[in-house]
């Protein structure tokens, strides 16, 4: 029996996914979010801290296992980098670093500058691998592309959250200047892929969310690099990141037939980007639409992540994480 134990963690082990690290963008979302809902309500800082320490232990714990699992299993890290669809999710540890440093600047800076510059270090690393991939690919077909190739391109928009308040301007112009230029000609590949080609597997289908990240963390950023001011550019980028948003609504329908499965993460951080931007437009300009909206998103964006570690669980508990597919 010990044998047939060892062999069953072996396994899993072995067939852990890159794409559990989009749990800790989904989790340190929601911190962040709380953070904003907490200053804006007056509320205090006991239940975002928490969340964040959740949210650091979650990361260390994937980072950890996932580190193992190159160390033991390391021809299936090197498979999983080379697979069309999960080459993408490698950058959410580092994207997944920068939110927690995000986190955590408030509490202490000089740990978020850590955080920020290894974080922010490893996604340009990632981002020029991944984008050299993709140029000199002999795989890659229309129908692999997916919203999840925003995510070591565009993820560059996150670095000036917190890059700018630690004093690092012209690096965070350089990663912010990367993502927002990519991310035009890669929506354009995108909705060619879904205007004329076969839709993606129902799996991904959640993955559609991330469609909502780069307008609303580009908002972010933007204010960011602009002492606070909502000018026209700012109103662009949160205009489309809340029309995407009533756009994914409008997909529910399609959404609520898809079983669950890791992919339903990627629900997660798009939300909470979306609120987020949404709390600071409360903020900075007012208005009966933004006092209603945003309770109504936050809201939204809790019961969704209670909703998610709950299945995470189950499915763990289940043997239907880890395994092969």
């Amino acid at each position: 029996m010990p044998i047939t134990n060892n062999k069953i963690i072996h396994n899993r082990l072995e067939h852990m996914p890159i794409s559990l690290f989009a749990t800790v963008m989904g989790l340190a979302g929601l911190t962040i979010a709380t953070q904003k809902a907490e200053h804006i309500w007056g509320l205090s800082s006991t239940i975002s801290t928490l969340l964040f320490a959740f949210s650091a232990l979650v990361y260390l714990l994937v980072l950890s296992t996932y580190t193992l699992k190159f160390l033991k299993h390391r021809e299936a890290v090197i498979h999983e980098f080379n697979n069309p669809i999960r080459l993408s999710f490698f950058p959410a540890s580092s994207i997944g670093l920068i939110l927690l440093s995000i986190a955590i600047l408030p509490i202490n800076a000089d740990s978020a500058l850590i955080m920020w510059a290894i974080g922010s270090a490893a996604q340009l690393i990632f981002t020029l691998v991944i984008l050299s991939n993709w140029i000199h690919h002999e795989k890659f077909q229309i129908t692999h592309s997916n919203p999840a190739w925003f995510i070591p391109i565009v993820g560059n928009i996150l670095v000036p959250i917190a890059g700018v308040e630690l004093g690092y301007i012209e690096v965070s112009w350089f990663f912010y200047s990367v993502g927002l230029m990519m991310w035009i000609p890669l929506l354009a590949v995108l909705l060619n892929r879904f205007f004329f080609h076969p839709m993606m597997p129902s799996k991904l289908l959640p993955t559609l969310f991330i469609l909502i990240a780069p307008p609303a963390v580009g908002f972010i950023s933007w204010l960011k690099l602009h002492g606070g001011e909502v000018d026209d550019m700012a109103r662009v980028l949160y205009y489309f990141a809340l029309f995407t948003t009533l756009l994914m609504a409008t997909q529910i329908k399609y959404f609520a037939k898809v079983q669950f499965a890791l992919p339903w993460w990627a629900y997660s951080f798009p939300v909470a980007a979306i609120t987020i931007a949404t709390m600071i437009m409360q903020e900075k300009v007012g208005g009966v639409f933004f006092d209603i909206t945003v309770p109504a998103l936050y809201a939204t964006l809790v019961l969704l992540l209670i909703t998610l570690v709950i299945k995470t669980i189950q499915a763990m508990l289940g043997g239907k994480v880890c395994v092969p597919e």
